[in-house]
């Protein structure tokens, strides 16, 4: 968890034959360590290199989750657990598999607009591209030397936290994710699947979690059902990106959160204490204005959480998501909040209305909720209107 994006690029494989002799281990373990020079240098923060073949462990606890219910109706690397954990089937005679990782640890600042909605780390700006760069670098320099090799980053293609455990970069913690020894977890992942033959890792990460449960306890939802396992039933992170009706369970514990959920990565001590902290990017937005995007049209609301997954690009599943947080965050004394309110009680859209009413309800704006609304959607809402807030 979260198992983010589905964005692929077609790339051409170098034809050319390899012209670097690698038979010798200590041409290959000096060939792998530029290799991997040349990925620090194009900005990443660490780099390891694991063997492609199939992630067995990855591809047991897929297929298991899966058929436990556990991973909801999401996708992502549950579609296909045979080709997201076979590096083979991405590059056929694949022998190496190189892991960059990014940090996006950046101090969350203080919200610009009174009813401001928070995003995770992750999603502040677009990560991934200074990911790329890295990658990128080290795939151009393996076909250059005759090697096939392909980028995987943010895709649904690869296992990108059993890949990085693999290449030696971290361990898995309790909240399920890789935790980089001696920088924690808010980091981006990616890899270059390549035939080089590169020093594989074979020393994987001791375990640092020890008895801590903190991340474990700090869920809001209790979605870290035990150590490692996320119910993505009750992910926050996944149920905001899942369409359809939003779990009228957890809609509270949502609080003010418009876009994923580091809660389990901010009480985690290796991430809190050691974090590789990079300074606040220009264009990181880590708080959205509710109201703002309330107000927002079809497609400035699209262009505006561009690099956000929504599913099938429908931005009423982020209008949605907007109407509870208003509800949890909002003041039924503001002009704004109340307008806001009341105009999406008379959207076309059910679903919206829906939602409108459990905002509503929240904040003990009775007056405002429609007993005339026969959709069923909206039937169902009034019979379980929420406690308003204190």
């Amino acid at each position: 968890m979260p198992e983010w994006c589905l964005r692929f690029g077609i790339v051409r494989l170098s034809k050319k034959s390899s012209t670097i002799d690698l038979v010798d281990h200590a041409a290959r373990a000096a060939y792998t360590e530029r290799v991997l020079s040349i990925g620090t240098s194009g900005g990443l923060d660490r780099v390891g290199v694991a063997p492609a073949q199939v992630m067995q462990r990855a591809h047991q606890a897929l297929v298991e989750r899966k058929a436990a219910g556990l991973h909801d109706t999401m996708q992502f690397t549950y579609r296909n657990p045979e080709r997201s954990t076979d590096p083979q089937s991405a590059v056929a005679d694949a022998k190496s598999m190189i892991v960059g990782a990014y940090s996006y640890a950046s101090p969350l600042p203080d919200p610009k607009a009174q009813f401001s909605a928070r995003v995770a780390r992750y999603a502040w700006t677009e990560y991934y591209e200074a990911l790329k760069v890295g990658l990128f670098a080290m795939r151009d320099q393996l076909r250059s030397d005759g090697f096939k090799a392909v980028v995987f980053a943010d895709d649904n293609s690869m296992v990108d936290r059993e890949a990085a455990y693999l290449a030696g970069l971290g361990w898995f913690g309790k909240n399920a994710n890789v935790l980089i020894e001696g920088a924690g977890s808010f980091f981006v992942l990616g890899s270059v699947i390549t035939t080089a033959p590169l020093i594989l890792n074979e020393n994987p990460v001791v375990d640092g979690c020890g008895a801590c449960r903190r991340c474990i306890d700090a869920c809001p939802t209790g979605a870290i059902i035990e150590p490692g396992t996320v119910d993505a039933a009750k992910c926050l992170a996944w149920l905001i990106q899942k369409p359809g009706v939003f779990d009228r369970r957890f809609r509270e514990a949502l609080g003010d959160r418009i876009y994923g959920c580091d809660d389990c990565q901010e009480v985690c001590p290796p991430t809190t204490r050691l974090s590789l902290s990079k300074e606040l990017r220009d264009d990181a937005r880590p708080w959205i204005d509710v109201l703002e995007l309330l107000d927002m049209d079809d497609a400035t609301l699209l262009t505006h959480v561009d690099q956000w997954y929504i599913a099938e690009r429908n931005p009423d599943w982020v209008r949605r998501n907007a109407l509870l947080v208003l509800g949890n965050i909002g003041d039924r004394r503001d002009e704004n909040v109340v307008n806001a309110i009341s105009r999406y009680l008379e959207h076309p859209d059910p679903m919206l209305r829906a939602h409108a009413v459990w905002s509503a309800a929240r904040l003990n704006l009775s007056d405002l909720i429609p007993t005339h609304d026969t959709a069923p959607l909206v039937v169902d809402e009034l019979r379980n209107l929420p406690s308003a807030r204190q």
